[in-house]
């Protein structure tokens, strides 16, 4: 029984911080099983099985505080089902460590480029322009397949493209994302079904999980809610960084000593970009407050207290 609210609670932090950023309950969630000896292919398993449950209470969420962009859940969600379930059904058994390899770099890269350029207040105030379905289709297929097959995923890289296209606002790409996952966890879901069996997975767990998740859902799409933009995507550079890291240093076998000389390195750079971008942020309150007074000078007017 202790183990089982323990994999409650993590399920719970899990989906407060995929809620959140969008992404990470996969991850997180994969990792907290493997720890207790459970398989790979269970684990993903449990976990999308899980994640039916908890995408749909985090996507109705997400729409009951304004964060879903329903033209990109359609778009992005019914090819992400399709690349999901030809990966739990039909290629779970094929070596994909060398492409999560070069995927992960990708990814880092993209992490780097999103703490930048919101980190430092290079991000526009209105998101201009919408994504094109060109560019939904393809992302979902990929991002559905790659969620399948290494237990987690969809949001690392669905997230990642869409913020780095600038065409949809972070809260929104977020909820969106968070939406369509649903879609994805049923086709994932069916597919191991399929493979594997009912037989083999542990509804115990899958069942702490989904009570854990959906009861942190609707906390993290009113935090996004909340959140302003800027600290959001600096909050998503960060999870991509550090996940992404991970898998790559994993891959290139660097020992332990100079792996957590990287992240610490990671953490620190973050920390620089983060303080840079709250100086900015100060200036730019000061420079307005100024200009306000001196309109209010040049009219001779007085502050209404």
């Amino acid at each position: 029984m202790r183990r089982l609210i323990l994999i409650a609670l993590l399920g719970s932090i899990a989906q407060l911080v995929d809620g959140t950023l969008g992404m990470a309950y996969g991850v997180t969630a994969s990792t907290a099983l493997l720890i207790t000896g459970i398989t790979p292919a269970i684990a993903s398993a449990s976990v999308h099985l899980a994640e039916v449950g908890t995408t749909l209470a985090s996507g109705l969420s997400h729409w009951r505080f304004g964060n879903v962009d329903w033209r990109v859940v359609a778009l992005i969600g019914a090819p992400g089902a399709v690349g999901a379930f030809a990966g739990a059904t039909f290629l779970s058994s094929l070596s994909t460590e060398s492409a999560s390899l070069w995927v992960a770099g990708l990814l880092l890269l993209l992490g780097v480029y999103i703490l930048v350029r919101f980190g430092t207040g290079k991000v526009r105030a209105v998101i201009e322009g919408r994504p094109a379905g060109r560019f939904l289709g393809p992302l979902g297929l990929v991002a559905g397949f790659i969620d399948a097959t290494g237990g987690g995923g969809w949001g690392p890289v669905a997230n990642s493209a869409l913020l780095s296209s600038g065409k949809l606002a972070p809260r929104r790409a977020v909820g969106s994302v968070n939406a369509a996952e649903f879609l994805v966890s049923v086709a994932a879901s069916i597919g191991f079904l399929f493979g594997l069996g009912g037989k083999h997975l542990p509804f115990d767990i899958v069942a702490a999980l989904l009570i854990g998740g959906v009861i942190a859902a609707p906390l993290a799409a009113w935090l996004v809610s909340r959140l302003a933009t800027r600290w959001l995507g600096v909050g998503v550079g960060l999870v991509l960084i550090l996940t992404n890291a991970r898998t790559v240093l994993n891959g290139l076998d660097v020992t332990t000593g100079p792996r957590y000389a990287v992240y610490a390195a990671l953490v620190l750079g973050w920390a620089a970009i983060v303080a840079y971008g709250v100086r900015v942020q100060a200036r730019r309150t000061a420079s307005a407050v100024q200009e306000a007074e001196r309109l209010l000078d040049e009219n001779e007017l007085e502050p209404v207290s």
